[in-house]
């Protein structure tokens, strides 16, 4: 019994402790407006976050852009073999703060502020796929300071560091048998909780003009591993007789934040119309695995990920109407890190087309109010996860939790530009 109830908790954190692959492209309301096309596109401090190197190009000395999302998601999860049906609706906050100052003719300094990871998923408690995940909520902030160098008239480069702080939350139930269990009403569940955690990664990029009409961009950010260290595991609704082993205790972890490589152009058709197009290459395979150390006797808790990296198309138009109102749109392609048989409820995603639109209202020369919004659609998916092993069946074997998921997005935002 003994080493049952290792391997339970061995097993205990079978998906993730993090959310990982579930990057939420929500960075400027200028720029997701228009496909979140960035790279080679100058038209707000926003471009500290997509281009630091852009910033050289801004025409005013003091600029500032801040701007949230509401972030509503929601799921839907069937497995008609089993008629087994579950749904997750859930509401997040992404937002954005860009300051950029221009210190001399050649040399601009800027800050960003922003939530490039995050995201929430509650199913019901208990529900079929619990084992793997009954909710989890995950928060990062990065903190990058810029500096954007003009070399001449066609050229410049920009970069700086980033500091990456955050925190997460994660349920899941020790096992598909009731037999660590209180009663079969009251399953035992672990949660994991870890806060503080941060490190530290960069962020480089180009800029080059090569006609008075288009901007090329390049951008590269880097890795960022997120290290919770001593993050809280307790443990609840655990039968007496397991009590022993499945004590309140610490555990570490590491989490790869992947490294992005973006490039694209910007072509100003007219004096009024803008195209764009940017396509991001990101590094998922770092994240082939989560593995748990815990503070105790337990072996280390392996648990298979297996990303492979994706690429996400982007186009974008602007088009200033007048003094007063300019408007945008654009859309894009995501492809999904995950692949088949890794496919875990705690992200539920699948390869996506975001469509998105918005206006700025210039209200004088210097002040403005953006506005936008973001429809993001997910291919419905028949997938599973094949890499959970029930502790309690004893034999090592693996079980395959898996159905059709339908996922969408809605994303309504709202932002003010400041510049003189």
């Amino acid at each position: 019994m003994r080493k049952l109830l290792s391997l339970a908790l061995y097993a205990l954190a079978g998906t993730t402790a993090f959310a990982g692959g579930y990057r939420v492209s929500i960075q400027g309301q200028k720029q997701l407006a228009m496909g979140h096309t960035g790279v080679a596109v100058v038209n707000s401090a926003e471009v500290a976050f997509f281009n630091p190197a852009g910033m050289a190009y801004l025409d005013k000395k003091f600029n500032i852009s801040v701007g949230a999302n509401g972030l509503f998601a929601k799921s839907k999860f069937q497995n008609s073999e089993f008629n087994w049906t579950n749904s997750t609706d859930n509401f997040g906050t992404p937002f954005s703060v860009y300051a950029t100052y221009k210190l001399t003719d050649w040399l601009t300094a800027g800050l960003a502020v922003y939530s490039p990871y995050g995201s929430a998923v509650e199913w019901d408690q208990d529900w079929q796929g619990a084992h793997l995940v009954n909710n989890i909520d995950l928060q990062a902030i990065f903190v990058q300071p810029s500096v954007s160098i003009r070399v001449g008239e066609h050229f410049s480069i920009g970069g700086g560091p980033i500091y990456a702080t955050g925190s997460v939350e994660f349920n899941r139930n020790l096992s598909t048998n009731p037999v660590l269990s209180q009663s079969p009403d009251n399953l035992a569940d672990v949660t994991l909780d870890a806060k503080g955690i941060s490190a530290w990664g960069y962020n480089v990029g180009f800029m080059f003009n090569p006609t008075d009409k288009m901007r090329l961009g390049m951008n590269y950010r880097s890795e960022i591993i997120m290290e919770a260290r001593d993050g809280d595991a307790t443990f609840n609704d655990v039968a007496p007789f397991a009590q022993g082993a499945f004590s309140n205790t610490q555990f570490d972890a590491d989490l790869p934040l992947p490294a992005e490589f973006t490039t694209g152009l910007s072509y100003q058709v007219t004096d009024k119309w803008m195209l764009a197009f940017d396509y991001n290459y990101t590094l998922w395979n770092a994240y082939d695995a989560l593995v748990v150390d815990f503070k105790n006797d337990v072996p280390t808790s392996y648990n298979a990920r297996n990303y492979k990296n994706s690429s996400t198309y982007r186009v974008g138009t602007q088009y200033e109407a007048n003094d007063k109102f300019t408007f945008r749109a654009g859309w894009y392609f995501d492809e999904s890190p995950v692949q088949d048989g890794y496919f875990a409820p705690e992200t539920p995603r699948n390869d996506s087309m975001g469509f998105t639109g918005g206006l700025t209202y210039q209200l004088n020369s210097k002040f403005g109010v953006d506005f936008s919004f973001l429809y993001l659609h997910f291919d419905e998916v028949d997938n599973s996860y094949d890499h959970y092993v029930d502790p309690t069946a004893g034999t090592g074997e693996t079980i395959s939790f898996g159905g059709t998921y339908k996922s969408v997005v809605f994303s309504p935002g709202i932002g003010i530009t400041y510049g003189f």
